[in-house]
């Protein structure tokens, strides 16, 4: 068992790497920092499932970010498929940042 838990620590950490590289046109931290991540899914034959927000509902970035987001896994050898969940519950909140990306944007 230990053996699968290796793989999916080792896939997820890739995965959060690719996430790091997806950015809100409109704010210079990526989507992983802001905390625009609620979950990352790793399920049988490495499908993947993203649950995340928008920092709005009405974000002009709606479209693209989410396609980033699976391009940017789909691209990590071995995955299998990727599905990004969008949802608004919770809402966005500027306190789900890293302490990284609020000194990025100067709210430390």
């Amino acid at each position: 068992m230990a053996k699968k838990d290796e793989h999916n620590e080792d896939l997820r950490d890739k995965i959060v790497a690719a996430l790091k590289q997806v950015y809100d046109p409109e704010i210079p931290v990526d989507i992983y920092e802001l905390g625009l991540i609620y979950e990352i899914n790793i399920y049988p034959i490495n499908n993947i499932h993203i649950l995340m927000t928008l920092t709005s509902p009405n974000c002009p970035a709606a479209e693209t970010i989410p396609s980033d987001v699976e391009k940017s896994i789909q691209a990590i050898e071995g995955v299998n498929e990727v599905k990004v969940e969008i949802t608004f519950d919770p809402p966005y909140a500027q306190d789900m940042m890293s302490e990284a990306a609020k000194l990025a944007l100067g709210f430390l």
